[in-house]
């Protein structure tokens, strides 16, 4: 693949957008993403999301090449795989595989701060452009890329030929160890999860660092940075928000809010306004803690009904579980509410969402995680103030 004469310059000038925007502030990455250019891991034809508003656009090099140069080196999500490869990249699917936006990948690598010769594990190759950039900071023979899909790997492998990198790439689940590898110094991991697996944290040495989009459900996500203890847990907080395409075997139940209602229902009202519920985000990492194994629809009106909404809270897991729904309709004094299931789905949400209320509105930056053999605990302000429902 010839390049462009102003590739330097492409380059170049994406570096400059980044750290205008407070992504890329460190120097090894800035020489990396001139060292390991993006185009070797874009297929000829992909789908570009912008990272903004703008709605995204397939890309074909072999229709308009400059318009997929510009792409390419365009801050946006390149999807390069829909519904595990059942669907073409231009048609309507669940994207499962990307090269990430550069903002995206840069963001994680600069949280993740891999030392020289650090030994890395890298969850989800998906292009392989990750694992190249890593490679070339830390040196190939130190990193291990894992991707359960075959043919991703597969293509991935190829791209890596581009270069002249070669990161060990495995086909697998990713959730299991490899320890062939361990002790790791860091984890990389390019894939939503609703819980950290624990075997990432026991393949990571003391003092290690793990980085990874936790995504339990309800709400967008957030980039988690976990430190590894001598005791084998992990421990640390959320520098920012984070949307990844889920870990295949941690996916929710897909489908329409109507496809998960079954069942009798109770009928009740709330005085809560459900948008302020749905739409004030900043409560959504105490939500999800308070209230785990969920996730939240809202759909809004059309025409004369465009100022109503309704917002639904659903069992992530299951889609014949506990559900809920709250109509908001302007000028109404109480809203009506709709429950199934032994889990009173919007009670919990409700009162939850006032609790973080009455905590006086606490940011991200006061939020943190705990990763354990038990699980996961999410905590505000030290890890021993669990946020739970049954929390005082």
């Amino acid at each position: 693949m010839s390049a462009p004469d102003d590739l330097p310059q492409r380059i170049g000038e994406l570096c400059e957008d980044l750290a205008a925007a407070g992504y890329l502030t460190r120097t090894e990455w800035r020489e990396a993403l001139h060292a390991v250019p993006r185009h070797l891991f874009v297929p000829g034809r992909a789908w570009a999301e912008p990272n903004g508003p703008e709605p995204g656009f397939l890309i074909d090099r072999n229709i308009d090449e400059a318009a997929w140069w510009d792409a390419v080196y365009a801050d946006n999500a390149i999807i390069t795989q829909r519904d595990d490869g059942a669907t073409d990249v231009a048609e309507d699917g669940v994207p499962t595989s990307s090269c990430s936006a550069p903002a995206t990948v840069v963001e994680f690598l600069e949280a993740l701060q891999p030392e020289d010769r650090n030994r890395v594990l890298e969850i989800g190759t998906g292009t392989g452009w990750t694992a190249a950039l890593l490679a070339h900071r830390v040196g190939a023979g130190n990193v291990v890329s894992v991707e359960v899909d075959p043919d991703v790997s597969g293509q991935a492998a190829k791209n890596l030929t581009g270069t002249a990198l070669t990161p060990r790439l495995i086909v697998g689940d990713g959730t299991f160890g490899f320890e062939e590898g361990a002790p790791f110094d860091r984890v990389h991991v390019a894939v939503g999860v609703a819980e950290v697996p624990f075997a990432w944290v026991e393949q990571t040495r003391p003092g290690g660092v793990i980085v990874a989009p936790y995504m339990p459900g309800y709400g967008f996500g957030w980039l988690a940075r976990l430190h590894v203890l001598g005791d084998g847990t992990a421990v640390g907080r959320f520098p920012g928000m984070a949307g990844y395409m889920m870990l295949r075997g941690q996916r929710p139940v897909r489908g329409p809010a109507g496809e998960f209602v079954h069942g009798d229902f109770t009928e009740s009202t709330t005085r809560l306004d459900p948008r302020r519920v749905a739409e004030d985000h900043s409560a959504d990492l105490a939500i999800s803690a308070m209230v785990p194994g969920i996730q939240r629809r809202i759909y809004y009106g059309e025409g004369e009904e465009a100022d109503e909404c309704t917002v639904w809270i659903l069992e992530r897991d299951i889609r014949e579980g506990s559900w809920a729904s709250v109509d908001y309709v302007p000028g109404d004094a109480e809203f009506v509410v709709q429950q199934h299931g032994e889990r009173r789905l919007w009670d919990e949400v409700e009162t939850a969402y006032l609790r973080w209320l009455s905590w006086g509105r606490p940011g991200l930056d006061r939020f943190g995680l705990t990763v354990s053999p038990g699980g996961r605990r999410v905590w505000l302000d030290a890890p021993e103030r669990i946020v739970a429902l049954s929390a005082r």
